[in-house]
């Protein structure tokens, strides 16, 4: 069995999320990035790939040079990783598959939901596998605590809030050079602004987490900063048709906040809470009895969360590694294997879904819509 050879799209110089794929594609040594086109930039393109050490003839121009080629060479890459703005997440993927190619993509997965339809019929057409990169459903905390409520440890879930916090851009960084906020506050390219960025991420962790995705939804988005064109806060309440009640608040714009994403769960028997910037620990809050926190790779974790850890307990695993169990888990399911959890299609239709619905009640004054 050989390592899975790579390409990517995106991620050149000054990329913060091209160098985090990369890292986390090497982590379990499962994949070789073999092939890119790093840069809209063609010098930009040449540049970041020879500083990856990815011979030159296989450093494109163009991500369209790069699929043609790529899918002709009997050596060509089996998957490719996107890490580009979020307006060319569907074309690019698109094409690759198309090419017969598996494709690992960032989310949002695109800025339209009418797009996202359409690539699921391309994925069903083709037989390739599409992975999204929610990569904090990869947590082990976080999948721990989607086990103990699958096994109805904290009995009827009553209440589901979920926050994401980050003040970056309480400043205007989008009118300055800053590559990462450029892009984002243009909405041709990014298509929409904290509730796609972030706001996709709490959405699907706290569904992933719970099982259950609402009946109705209803909410408002926000600009908080004078001049900017896409919003830069989001509130989003959530009504299930088991009766529970749901809060989302995402926000970039939250000073004192560097990327704080937190998730609470109320049961009848019992709560659970996670704290992605303390992703080692899960608390437990039960009705009768004191509250308690269960640590990574402790002895109480469920074996289905056990295998995914790298370390031993104590020794501390994150971000990076969360990535890096996406990749672990695409690299089975491109081998044939079954990886049940992967967020991929479904779950970026459902997060475009949430965009859509909560921009069109935000217009309508906070109208609840069915979901």
């Amino acid at each position: 069995m050989k390592r899975i050879r790579l390409g990517m799209v995106g991620g050149g110089e000054g990329s913060f999320i091209g160098g985090v794929h990369r890292i986390a594609a090497r982590l379990d040594d499962q994949f070789e990035l073999v092939a890119g086109a790093f840069s809209s930039s063609p010098e930009v393109a040449k540049r970041s790939g020879a500083g990856l050490f990815v011979e030159s003839d296989r450093c494109y121009a163009s991500w369209q040079e790069m699929v043609l080629h790529e899918s002709a060479r009997p050596d060509g890459i089996e998957a490719v990783s996107i890490v580009t703005p979020n307006h060319l997440h569907v074309p690019v993927a698109k094409a690759f598959l198309e090419h017969g190619i598996h494709v690992i993509c960032d989310k949002p997965l695109g800025v339209t939901l009418a797009e996202a339809r359409g690539l699921a019929q391309v994925i069903e057409t083709t037989g390739r596998h599409f992975i999204l990169t929610h990569n904090y459903s990869a947590l082990p905390m976080v999948r721990e605590a989607r086990a103990r409520i699958a096994n109805s440890e904290i009995g009827d879930i009553r209440a589901i809030e979920v926050e994401y916090l980050q003040d970056w851009l309480n400043d205007r960084l989008e009118l300055t050079d800053n590559k990462q906020a450029s892009w984002r506050g243009n909405p041709a390219m990014a298509g929409a602004g904290a509730i796609g960025d972030i706001g996709t991420h709490a959405w699907q962790l706290a569904a992933f987490v719970s099982g259950m995705e609402p009946e109705v939804v209803r909410g408002e988005l926000l600009t908080r900063i004078p001049g900017r064109v896409l919003d830069d806060e989001v509130y989003a309440e959530m009504r299930y048709a088991n009766g529970a009640r749901g809060r989302l608040w995402a926000s970039q714009v939250a000073p004192g906040f560097e990327n704080d994403l937190r998730l609470r769960i109320v049961g009848s028997r019992a709560s659970i809470s996670f704290r992605q910037q303390q992703p080692e620990i899960l608390e437990i809050h039960p009705h009768h009895g004191n509250s308690y926190t269960v640590t990574r790779n402790g002895v109480n974790n469920h074996d289905s969360v056990r295998h995914q850890c790298r370390t031993p307990a104590g020794h501390p695993e994150g971000y990076l590694e969360g990535f890096a169990q996406i990749y672990r888990e695409a690299a089975v399911k491109i081998r044939g294997g079954s990886a049940p959890l992967l967020p991929g299609i479904e779950q970026g239709i459902s997060g475009m879904k949430f965009i859509e619905a909560i921009r069109e009640s935000s217009q309508r004054g906070g109208e609840w819509l069915e979901w």
